[in-house]
């Protein structure tokens, strides 16, 4: 018998779908991927490099468990370049991958019985965090009206006696919009008017197109921020993340660092200092800009094709598109067009249960040439969809 928490965390329905695009890629058809949220990018050179070094260096045993200091003051750098923020880099957590920010935030902040408030539509895991650490989320419907993110007003809607915070995604996964900094500033005051916590979302900050978001903590110095290396940097495999708390938080997180996984991977975050060396940056803002020629592609001919994206996705890499126009089952859709024509996205139902079934989501984490295939048999597919079902 296992633990009931186990039973409770539900698997990713679209790692299904991805081992069926595995099968039909070993019998030899050409597959196309759009439900993987993973940057098709190498990891760029100067990072391998440095990696190359620290290997050659003999960097290849534990490190404290906040991680390296050159690390840390490298991020407490980089926010003052990027927001003009100053931030102490003893505030500056290095954890193994945003999965490892979000555990340690989650272990801290929540007790078991309580919850947090999550958007539904959401990233799936933030949920499933809470559970591992026998607490909860509370998950609040929001729709194009809302920008596909909490407000002030629903924070007071939904807010009850077993909340103690609020989580949210800044650019968000699955829907790619953004807070900006008047709406985490509203944000922040109705969270802490409520005595909660504030926890932030940013792995997909510096991939936002013609804007840059705003970061919490210009707004709120007390909010948890959870970041990653594996969007803009390009590290996905390398699994390294950081998270920002307050300094009178940081003992605590040390504490359960240090038991948890002692700490994040040596070979990376001696990697992840050419990060932030100007040849790097130069690489991560080419790669931001074609992300926004992709975006700036699909997102009109998907909506030419019929899929209904009432707001424009300002960053991440994903485009959450209304199909109940064509279906009130998402996943038998998406299966439709993975079998017969090669084109994989992602079912709605992964990321909460909002109207889930009337919404897929699609990642450009592909090349032009392979989103211009896929728009052309996405159309192909429609064709024989509608041709055998109706709404």
């Amino acid at each position: 018998m296992y633990s009931a928490r186990s039973q409770e965390i539900e698997p990713f329905h679209v790692m299904q779908l991805l081992q069926r695009a595995k099968e039909l890629e070993a019998a030899g058809e050409d597959v196309i991927h759009l439900e993987v949220g993973e940057p098709d990018f190498d990891t760029a050179e100067p990072i391998i490099a440095a990696a190359q070094q620290a290997l050659i260096d003999g960097r290849t045993r534990y490190t404290a468990a906040l991680g390296i200091p050159e690390l840390r003051q490298a991020l407490a750098d980089f926010y003052a370049s990027r927001y003009q923020l100053t931030i102490d880099p003893r505030r500056i957590l290095i954890t193994p991958g945003g999965s490892g920010a979000l555990l340690m935030a989650s272990s801290l902040l929540v007790e078991a019985g309580k919850h947090w408030l999550l958007a539904d539509p959401g990233y799936p895991c933030n949920r499933h965090f809470l559970r591992l650490v026998e607490a909860g989320a509370q998950l609040v419907p929001v729709g194009p009206e809302h920008n596909y993110q909490l407000t002030p007003e629903l924070v007071e809607q939904y807010w009850n006696e077993n909340t103690v915070g609020v989580l949210v995604a800044s650019p968000a996964n699955p829907t790619g919009t953004v807070l900006s900094k008047a709406e985490l500033a509203a944000l922040s005051v109705a969270v802490t008017a409520k005595g909660g916590h504030l926890v932030v979302d940013e792995i997909y900050h510096g991939l936002t197109y013609g804007m840059d978001a705003s970061s919490v903590l210009e707004v709120d110095n007390d909010a948890f921020v959870l970041n990653s290396f594996s969007k803009y940097f390009g590290m996905t495999g390398w699994r390294l993340g950081w998270l920002v708390a307050p300094e009178q938080a940081v003992p605590e997180l040390e504490k359960l660092a240090q038991n948890i996984y002692i700490s994040a991977p040596t070979l990376s975050q001696y990697a992840a200092l050419a990060c932030f060396e100007p040849q790097s940056i130069e690489i991560f803002e080419q790669r931001r800009s074609e992300f926004a020629q992709r975006r700036d592609f699909l997102l009109p001919a998907l909506r030419k094709l019929g899929f209904k994206i009432d707001v424009e996705p300002e960053g991440a890499f994903y485009l959450y598109a209304d199909v109940s126009e064509f279906t009130e089952d998402a996943q038998a859709f998406c299966y439709h067009f993975l079998e017969t024509e090669k084109v994989a996205f992602t079912p709605g139902i992964d990321f909460g249960s909002y109207r889930a079934n009337q919404h897929v989501r699609f990642a450009y984490a592909q090349s032009m040439e392979q989103l211009q295939e896929a728009v052309q048999r996405i159309e192909r597919g429609l064709a024989s969809w509608k041709a055998h079902h109706a709404v």
